[in-house]
């Protein structure tokens, strides 16, 4: 009964946020749920559990693996729904948009802030980034459902989620100091 209805809330924000995008936003959105980055993150995540054998249960070869990689997949597939969905109810830009200022300190505290507060998309201005936040949290707490009894705690669920927005944090700063690539041009003869 708890699977379903979380998987019922999922769907239901994700129908939130699809409703109110056109359609190549719904082929990004498509792309973020199923995409090389997903695949990559979930692989990284599952590298780090096996390597800590946590949860223990799932053990620490190929089997293990994948376990952590399925987890992890339906992790992320729960976050990217309700981030979408409360994200685009709260009427939020949840890309990363990278600074224009200088210097080291100035440009990290802006990756760091604009994890947790994102521009409007009705209107000028920002707000809190409750997509983001309620994403990650609702889907460390979701992950709990299919975790073995070690890790099925709701402490669990919270702890996991922080850790979701601490990658976040990572990823916004390495997004900010990654060398930009200029595009070339190809003439054609």
């Amino acid at each position: 009964m708890r699977k379903a209805l979380a998987f019922m809330c999922i769907l239901i924000l994700t129908a939130a946020g699809a409703t109110q995008t056109s359609p190549s936003k719904k082929r990004a959105f498509a792309k973020q749920l199923v995409g090389p980055e997903a695949l990559g993150r979930s692989a990284a995540g599952a590298g780090i559990g096996t390597l800590r054998n946590s949860p223990h249960e799932w053990g620490q070869g190929p089997a293990g693996f994948g376990k952590r990689v399925a987890s992890g997949l339906g992790r992320h597939l729960a976050k990217t729904a309700i981030q979408a969905g409360v994200g685009a109810l709260h009427h939020e830009d949840l890309h990363y948009h990278r600074s224009n200022l200088q210097g080291t300190g100035p440009r990290l505290k802006y990756a760091v802030k604009s994890t947790f507060w994102v521009p409007r998309t009705n209107r000028s201005g920002h707000t809190v980034a409750l997509g983001r936040i309620s994403g990650n949290m609702g889907a460390g707490l979701v992950s709990r459902l299919w975790q073995p009894a070690s890790t099925a705690g709701i402490g669990a669920g919270l702890a996991s989620g922080g850790i979701g927005l601490g990658a976040d944090v990572g990823f916004h700063v390495a997004r900010e100091f990654w060398p930009q690539h200029k595009h070339r041009r190809v003439s054609r003869k």
